[in-house]
């Protein structure tokens, strides 16, 4: 049994900005618009950062859940946690067994696609999605992924970054969150070289660290895995993202630049 961080999504008032921001800073190419998600009232776009993707939604329409998270958080900012895995089947029973509850359970039989948004309120942190790819060739690196379109490798461009790595939930109490998140992906805690609860996936972490920003509890930041460092930086600078040479802001997001 597996999981793989596949996709992170934020939530931006502007999604126009964000998409200069983030196709002048990493170099990438968007290659899908899903428009299933206009019935939340919401419009998006997608970028393949290797074979993962980074997704970015906006509120279209007044009262969304996506419009009230912003507003909550303070602006743009980390939205979901979206994972791949082997068989959801058995984390849906998993998850009925920790009680918590599902939001949004998708079945797209023509895309071969089913995915569960479990309810924020029962794992805190973000959302946590965990969908499986009912299809031929769907345990390798580079397999089909229904949201993203059934072209994205078309897409895929690596001179300047080439996956993300790690991603980064704050909270007051980063023990408890990571236990959490554990219990639910059925993994245990680990600590990093600097005491830093995590957990590991098979492609990537999720740490735990304090919420020190005002922003609260959030997808507060995530660490992609650079090429060429100097683009992105030149890029950040292009669009006023840089903040030093190891972080730059996306979507609301700190991007952490790993080698």
């Amino acid at each position: 049994m597996w999981i793989r961080l596949r996709q992170i999504a934020v939530v931006t008032s502007d999604l126009l900005k964000t998409a200069l921001d983030v196709q002048t800073v990493l170099g990438v190419e968007a290659c899908h618009t899903d428009p299933g998600v206009g019935i939340f009232g919401l419009k998006n776009t997608l970028w393949p950062i290797g074979n993962q993707f980074l997704e970015c939604v906006t509120p279209v329409t007044e009262d969304t859940a996506g419009g009230r998270y912003i507003n909550r958080r303070g602006g743009d900012t980390g939205y979901m946690v979206i994972n791949q895995v082997d068989d959801v089947a058995s984390r849906l029973a998993h998850v009925n067994e920790l009680g918590v509850r599902v939001a949004n359970h998708m079945q797209y039989d023509k895309g071969g696609f089913e995915g569960l948004q479990l309810h924020p309120a029962d794992t805190g942190g973000s959302f946590f999605e965990m969908d499986q790819m009912k299809v031929e060739d769907n345990e390798t690196s580079d397999d089909p992924w229904w949201p993203a379109g059934s072209h994205w490798s078309d897409f895929s461009r690596t001179e300047r970054v080439r996956g993300i790595s790690a991603a980064e939930l704050q909270t007051p109490d980063p023990d408890r969150l990571a236990t959490r998140w554990a219990q639910i992906a059925q993994l245990d805690v680990i600590q990093d070289e600097n005491g830093i609860p995590k957990i590991e996936f098979d492609n990537a972490s999720i740490r735990f660290v304090e919420a020190t920003d005002g922003r609260g509890e959030g997808l507060g930041g995530i660490d992609i895995s650079c090429v060429d460092r100097d683009a992105v930086l030149d890029g950040a600078r292009q669009r006023n993202c840089g903040v030093n040479d190891e972080l730059v802001l996306l979507g609301g997001l700190r991007v952490y630049l790993r080698d």
